[in-house]
C-alpha cells in the first residue's frame, strides 16, 4: 500500500437544530451553510466603533416603532444558511425562542479584509433571496465609503455614498451625514 494514500471520510452535515443548540451553548460563534459550520473571527476596533455607531443611530431613530435593531450576536436565516450580520433591522416577529431573524428589512456588514469578498459575493446573493429585505449595506472601515444595495420591486440597484454625502436608509426613513458613522474613529478628519 502506498504511504501517500489517504482515506476519504464521508461528511455528515450538521442539522439546523444541532447547529442552533451548539450556538446557544458555545463560546465561539459559527455561521452555518447547508450543514457545514464556519467559525467566525474577531473584529478590529475600527469595525466595532463603526458598527456601534450605526447601531446607536438606528436604535435612536427607531425607538417607539415596531422595528428592532440587532447587533452581531443575532443570526439571520435564509433557507439553510445562518449568518451573523454586523447590524440588522427587523420589523416582524422573531423566530421561536428568539434565536434568529428571518425577515430583516435592513442588513449592514462592515467590510474587513478577511470577509470583504464573502460580504460582496456570497452574502449579497443569499441576502437578496430574503423577501422582506429592502437594503443591504456595505460599510468600508478603511475610508469613508458606504454602498447600499436597494430593492426596487424585484431589481436591486446600488447607491454609493462618500464624504460629505447624506446617507439615506430609505427602508427605515433615516437620513444622516455619512461622517456620523465614522466619527468615533481616531484620526477621522470630517
Amino acid at each position: 500500500m502506498n504511504q501517500f494514500m489517504t482515506t476519504l471520510r464521508q461528511f455528515e452535515p450538521l442539522s439546523i437544530d444541532d447547529y442552533l443548540d451548539l450556538e446557544e451553548g458555545g463560546e465561539v460563534r459559527h455561521e452555518y451553510i447547508n450543514g457545514v459550520i464556519y467559525a467566525m473571527v474577531g473584529a478590529s476596533a475600527r469595525h466595532n466603533l463603526i458598527s456601534g455607531s450605526l447601531f446607536a443611530n438606528l436604535r435612536a431613530h427607531l425607538k417607539g416603532s415596531p422595528c428592532r435593531v440587532f447587533q452581531s450576536d443575532m443570526k439571520v436565516r435564509s433557507g439553510e444558511v445562518f449568518y451573523y450580520p454586523d447590524v440588522m433591522v427587523s420589523c416582524g416577529a422573531l423566530s421561536p425562542e428568539d434565536r434568529f431573524v428571518t425577515d430583516p428589512k435592513l442588513i449592514i456588514e462592515v467590510l474587513s479584509p478577511s470577509t470583504e469578498s464573502k460580504d460582496r459575493l456570497e452574502k449579497l446573493v443569499m441576502y437578496q433571496n430574503i423577501p422582506n429585505l429592502q437594503e443591504y449595506v456595505l460599510v468600508s472601515q478603511d475610508k469613508v465609503s458606504i454602498e447600499i444595495y436597494r430593492r426596487n420591486d424585484e431589481v436591486w440597484n446600488i447607491v454609493s455614498f462618500v464624504p460629505k454625502d447624506n446617507l439615506e436608509f430609505k427602508s427605515i426613513g433615516l437620513s444622516l451625514p455619512i461622517e456620523t458613522v465614522y466619527e468615533d474613529i481616531m484620526g477621522f478628519a470630517g
